[in-house]
Parts: structure tokens; sequence; C-alpha cells
């Protein structure tokens, strides 16, 4: 699918830094820092502009937020949410060779029971070690 055509379907106005920084969340197979995704795009989309870009993309339930294990934060294409819900409660990989962090969609986060009083906004579950291609 093309990247205007997927911001289309999520009301969004079709511009060069969102084309571009969609297109290499669409073509790639992990997910990727926003330092990451600055350095692929044109020069001309300064930091702010990419971050303004995502921070769309995340509030309209196009990418989530993947959180690592040095307390960075990637992001990823979202399956099957929309703006006033995201979906996203699956187990992410990080390979401890090369790097990569993937989303594994079809694993979901086991149920937590929290003691009473307290109230879960938002669920990540890392896994690391090393993927399919470094093993």
């Amino acid at each position: 699918m093309e990247a205007r055509d997927v911001l289309g379907s999520y009301n969004l106005k079709s511009t060069n830094c969102r084309n571009e920084v969609l297109n290499l969340l669409l073509n790639s197979h992990q997910a990727l820092a926003q330092s990451e995704i600055e350095k692929q795009v044109d020069y001309s989309h300064d930091r702010v502009t990419v971050y303004r870009t995502l921070k769309t993309f995340l509030d309209k339930g196009l990418v989530h937020k993947v959180l690592d294990d040095e307390g960075g934060t990637k992001y990823a294409l979202c399956n099957e949410c929309a703006e006033d819900h995201h979906n996203h409660e699956h187990v992410h990989f990080k390979c401890e060779n090369c790097g990569q962090t993937l989303c594994l969609d079809n694993i979901a986060i086991p149920t937590i029971e929290l003691p009473k009083g307290y109230n879960i906004s938002e669920k990540n579950l890392l896994i690391q070690g090393t993927c399919k291609n470094c093993s």
C-alpha cells in the first residue's frame, strides 16, 4: 500500500515528511528510533518536524511506541489500531547481537492481575535474545 493511501485512510494530509517517514516504517521489518528515522529522511526535515510527524502518527493510531532495554523509544506500525483505541499489547523482541527490535504481533502479553488500587494504563513486554537471522 502507498503512503498517501495510508495517510488518507487515517484522515491525514499528505506531506513530504509524512510520506517519507511512513515509507520508512512501511518498508522496515523492525521498530525504528526517531534518530534512525532522522538519518534516513531528507535533510530538510528537521528533528522537530520528524518528532511532530511521529506524534501525529501515534495520536492517530498509525504507529505505536516500543520501549527498548536502554529506556529509548522506537516506533512501529500498528496493525489494528485507531485514533481512539490502540491495541498493541503484544511482545517485542530485541536482538542482543544486531540490535533490531521487532514486534511479535502473534504473541500477546499475558494477563496481569495487579493488587487492589492499582490501575494499568499501558503494558510493555520486551524479550531479549538472539533473532533468527543471528542465531
